[in-house]
């Protein structure tokens, strides 16, 4: 009520210097209780511009006060030393052409703010049912009514899998130098997390990422590069409580990624080589986050799979070339079944060395099988030798219980199962090769003995 009064001294020449004076007035108040709220730490959400446009207060909207309260004072100083025409004097001398022009004007105005406010509403609802979509399919997840046959292949973003992860040097939001060496840790995975105070999926993401900051801190590092405010992103991580929020303004660590929007993340392996793809959106990063904790957790060993002893599930998989596959092998030797998929980022940073065992067999390691639940063109360009059959809707993963790529199991030449189900790159090629695999920048060797 107070701006409105305000708004309407200011058109008639009489009234216009205390129209004036009033203006000043609120934006001195304003001014005053936002610099309290920011000395006490506190940003709260501003909106004086509706919902054109809001954001958390900070001292840059002490500026844009300042600088609105410098035009209230031209006013005020003209309106008490010069004599000027009226906002309601100028319509009554405007013609009748220039008053059509005008209304014209004000017209086209008011229909663009109305269909400015409108497409803003419509995008706002948009935001909130993908939301909630996402909240309902991760409650349906929670209850096992999800269908972990219907994998969308995850989109190929950012940097391939295997190249040496950008090295950068900045700075977290309490002001200490952090690198890409700090936040490797021995033996420990990387989730670089591409985020912004300004991106709505992001915020609500912000609570579930201080979750696996403490319940998966000894197996995954989970760091946030924010492209926001440095003073915004700092109440954040102080409300969250958040730990590693790197500050990356100039959005050097962004490009150098190559990273897809906010949010997104990249997984970077301990030996500092990038693990997967960018993983855009809350749902992708998710299934990023979760299968690094699971391939950390299957290198350790694991009861996940069918019991040792037990007979494998009857199937019947059918190869590249239209051909049955044999899990089983003629000879009674053990096979490795390797869970597979060539668009799964974790299967990508393994596929060069699993290919050197594959090309390199001895006849003392055992028979490996590849069992792809990807496309065909995409599993037959990967380039194994060795037997390769179809699952492209996960039956046979899901016969074996296994819950995702890469995993693999031994099987026995009676057709029993050999071993538990061993996820992670290090276990998968240590039961290919029959010993410890040893992989280095200029060779790939095979090291220990036959099982």
């Amino acid at each position: 009520g107070a701006e409105a009064t305000v708004a309407i001294l200011l058109l008639p020449a009489s009234t216009r210097a205390m129209g004036a004076a009033g203006a000043l007035a609120l934006l001195g108040v304003f001014s005053a209780a936002i610099a309290v709220s920011l000395a006490r730490g506190r940003t709260p959400e501003c909106h004086c511009f509706g919902q054109l446009h809001s954001a958390p207060a900070s001292w840059k909207t002490l500026g844009r006060n300042g600088l609105l309260a410098g035009i209230a004072g031209i006013t005020l100083a003209a309106s008490l030393t010069t004599e000027t025409v009226s906002a309601v004097s100028w319509v009554g001398n405007s013609s009748g052409v220039q008053l059509l022009v005008f209304a014209l004007s004000a017209l086209l105005v008011a229909l663009g703010t109305i269909a400015g406010a409108a497409f803003s509403s419509l995008l706002s609802a948009y935001g909130k049912v993908l939301l909630r979509l996402e909240d309902v399919e991760r409650r349906l997840s929670a209850a096992g009514l999800d269908d972990p046959h219907d994998a969308r292949p995850a989109p190929k973003l950012g940097l391939d899998p295997g190249t040496p992860a950008p090295a950068f040097v900045t700075r977290d939001v309490a002001g200490a130098s952090v690198s890409l060496d700090d936040l490797l840790q021995p033996g420990l995975p990387l989730l670089l997390l591409f985020s912004s105070p300004s991106c709505g999926p992001c915020n609500d993401l912000m609570p579930e990422v201080a979750g696996w900051q403490i319940d998966d801190a000894d197996t995954i590092t989970v760091a946030i590069v924010s492209s926001g405010d440095e003073d915004v992103s700092s109440v954040e991580a102080l409300e969250h409580g958040l730990e590693h929020m790197l500050v990356d303004r100039d959005l050097a660590i962004f490009d150098a990624y190559r990273a897809a929007g906010t949010p997104s993340a990249v997984l970077i392996g301990p030996d500092g080589a990038i693990a997967s793809h960018v993983a855009p959106g809350p749902e992708w990063i998710e299934q990023l986050l979760l299968g690094a904790v699971g391939q950390v957790d299957g290198n350790m060993g694991g009861d996940e799979g069918l019991p040792i002893g037990s007979p494998i599930p009857d199937v019947s998989p059918w190869g590249l070339d239209a051909q049955s596959v044999s899990l089983v092998s003629d000879v009674g030797e053990e096979t490795l079944v390797v869970f597979w998929n060539p668009d799964c980022g974790f299967c990508e940073s393994m596929r060069d060395d699993l290919l050197v065992i594959d090309r390199s067999s001895t006849g003392t390691t055992p028979r490996l099988v590849i069992v792809s639940s990807g496309e065909e063109d995409s599993t037959r360009a990967d380039g194994f030798s060795c037997a390769v059959a179809l699952d492209p809707d996960f039956s046979i993963g899901a016969a074996f219980e296994a819950g995702g790529t890469p995993l693999a199991v031994l099987i026995d030449g009676e057709g029993r199962i050999a071993s538990p189900l061993t996820a992670g790159a290090e276990g998968i090629l240590a039961l290919a090769s029959g010993g410890e695999w040893i992989a280095s920048s200029e060779t790939n060797r095979v090291a220990g003995t036959t099982s």
